[in-house]
C-alpha cells in the first residue's frame, strides 16, 4: 500500500490536459521524460504576458519596462532554483541549442590535441556539441557505461582524465534509464586537472534538488518544459567562467553576463511561463514544510520552498515507481532496464518485451490512451553499449506528480495483455 500526504487530486486538478479521452479511455500521461504537462497557471501567465505586457526589451514605455522587469524576476526565480546569482542565468531556445553555443564558445580557447571527456550514458545534446569539435583536432574521449548497473564507469573515467583534459561533459540523470550519476565525484575529479565541467540536468531537474554551489559545476543546463513549464532552455554559468568566455554574439550586444550569451530577442512569453512553473513547485513546498527539517538560513524563502517542493514530488513518485517496477518484473518475457536497488535513480522506467518491437508496444498502449515513448531517446552511446541500436531501443515510462496508482495498475493490465501473460 502506497501512503502519502501528497494531495494528488489537488495537483491533478491544475492540469487541464489530464481530462483528455482517447478511444473512450481517459488519457494516461506517462511520457514525462520527453516533457511534462502544463498547469493552468503557467498557461495563464503566458497568455497574460501576450495580452497585457507584450513588447521587445530595452525601451522606456510601459510594456517594454514590464518585460524587462519580468525577465529580471525570472532570473531571480531560476537563481533560487539553481542556488546561484541571477546574473548567472541565461535563457535560450532549448538545452541542445544552448549547449552547441556553449561548446563553440569554449572551442575558441581550445587547440588541437586538447581533450574532452563525454560519457556513453549521455543524451546526444551533451555529446554531439563536443564530438563535432574533433574537426578542429580536439580529441574526444567517451567514458564507458557499466551495462550491468547502467552507471558511468568511474574507473574508466579516472583512466581517461589527464592533464590534457579541458572539458568534462556528462548528464546528471539518464533520460533513457533513470540513473542518477555521482555528479559531485565527477566534478571534483575534473577539478584536479582544472577541466571545465558541463552538466546536462535536463532529466534530473524534475527529480531532484539542483544545487550548483554544492556541486561546484561550471555550467549546468536544463529545460523548463521538463518541469511543468513551456519550451525554453535555461543555462547556469559560473560567473568566473562566463566572464572570460568568448561567446558568439553581435557586436552591439553587451559583453557581460547574462547578456553576452543571449543572442537576439528572447522568447518572452516562455520566460514568463517558466517563472510560474518555479512558483508551482515552490507552492507545493509551502504545503510540505516537513521535507526541509532545517531551512537554509542564507537561502531565500523561495529557495527553501523549492527544496521542499522537489522533495515532496519525489516522496510521492519514488514509491509509485518502485511498485511499478516490482509489478513489471512479474511479467513473463519482460526485461527491465534500471539501475540496481539502492542506486539513486529517477522515476523513469524502461523495458523490453520478448519478441516485440518497442514501437509496437508503444502503439498498443497508445490505442488504450496510455502515452509512453519507444526508441533510443537520443541516448546514442547507451543504446550502442546495450546492443539495442538496431532493434528499436526500449519502451520508456516516466512518472510525474500527477500520475496515480490507478493509472499504473491500468497500464500494468494492458502491458500484461500485450505480453500475452
Amino acid at each position: 500500500m502506497i501512503k502519502n500526504s501528497f494531495d494528488i487530486e489537488g495537483i491533478r486538478s491544475q492540469f487541464p490536459s489530464l481530462k483528455r479521452n482517447i478511444n473512450g479511455n481517459q488519457a494516461i500521461y506517462l511520457d514525462s521524460p520527453g516533457g511534462t504537462q502544463t498547469p493552468q497557471r503557467v498557461i495563464d501567465k503566458m497568455v497574460d504576458y501576450m495580452i497585457n505586457h507584450n513588447a521587445n526589451s530595452g525601451g522606456v514605455f510601459a510594456t517594454t519596462v514590464e518585460t524587462d522587469s519580468m525577465i529580471l524576476e525570472t532570473r531571480k526565480s531560476f537563481a533560487d532554483f539553481f542556488n546561484c546569482s541571477p546574473e548567472e542565468i541565461s535563457f535560450g531556445e532549448n538545452s541542445t541549442t544552448l549547449n552547441f553555443k556553449l561548446s563553440q564558445a569554449i572551442a575558441r580557447d581550445l587547440k588541437a590535441g586538447d581533450e574532452i571527456i563525454i560519457t556513453d550514458i549521455d543524451h546526444d545534446a551533451n555529446r554531439s556539441p563536443w564530438e563535432i569539435l574533433a574537426e578542429r583536432g580536439v580529441i574526444v574521449q567517451s567514458v564507458r557505461v557499466n551495462t550491468e548497473t547502467l552507471t558511468i564507469d568511474l574507473e574508466d573515467y579516472k583512466r581517461k582524465l589527464t592533464q590534457k583534459t579541458k572539458v568534462v561533459a556528462f548528464n546528471y540523470g539518464s533520460n533513457a534509464v533513470g540513473t542518477i550519476s555521482d555528479a559531485k565525484t565527477i566534478i571534483d575529479l575534473a577539478k584536479t586537472v582544472k577541466a571545465i565541467t558541463v552538466v546536462d540536468a535536463v532529466h534530473f531537474a524534475l527529480h531532484g534538488v539542483l544545487d550548483v554551489k554544492e556541486l561546484d559545476a561550471d555550467f549546468v543546463f536544463c529545460s523548463a518544459y521538463k518541469f511543468f513549464g513551456p519550451h525554453i532552455g535555461v543555462l547556469y554559468s559560473k560567473s568566473e567562467r562566463m566572464n572570460v568566455l568568448k561567446t558568439l554574439k553581435v557586436s552591439a550586444q553587451k559583453n557581460y553576463a547574462p547578456d553576452k550569451f543571449e543572442t537576439g530577442t528572447l522568447n518572452h512569453e516562455a520566460i514568463a511561463g517558466a517563472a510560474e512553473a518555479i512558483e508551482f513547485i515552490a507552492d507545493i513546498g509551502r504545503k510540505h514544510p516537513e521535507h526541509i527539517l532545517t531551512p537554509d538560513s542564507v537561502a531565500s524563502q523561495r529557495r527553501n520552498n523549492i527544496i521542499s517542493g522537489m522533495r515532496a514530488l519525489e516522496a510521492y513518485e519514488i514509491p509509485l515507481a518502485e511498485y511499478f517496477k516490482d509489478e513489471l518484473k512479474k511479467i513473463k518475457g519482460l526485461g527491465l532496464f534500471s539501475p540496481p536497488k539502492g542506486h539513486l535513480c529517477t522515476s523513469t522506467i524502461s523495458f523490453r518485451l520478448e519478441d516485440l518491437h518497442p514501437l509496437d508496444v508503444a502503439k498498443s498502449l497508445a490505442e488504450k490512451g496510455i502515452f509512453v515513448w519507444a526508441g533510443g531517446f537520443y541516448a546514442v552511446g547507451l543504446m550502442r553499449a546495450l546492443g539495442l541500436s538496431e532493434s528499436g531501443g526500449l519502451v520508456r515510462i516516466g512518472l510525474a506528480p500527477y500520475n496515480t496508482k490507478d493509472e499504473i495498475d491500468r497500464t500494468l493490465s494492458v502491458v500484461k495483455v500485450i505480453a500475452g501473460s
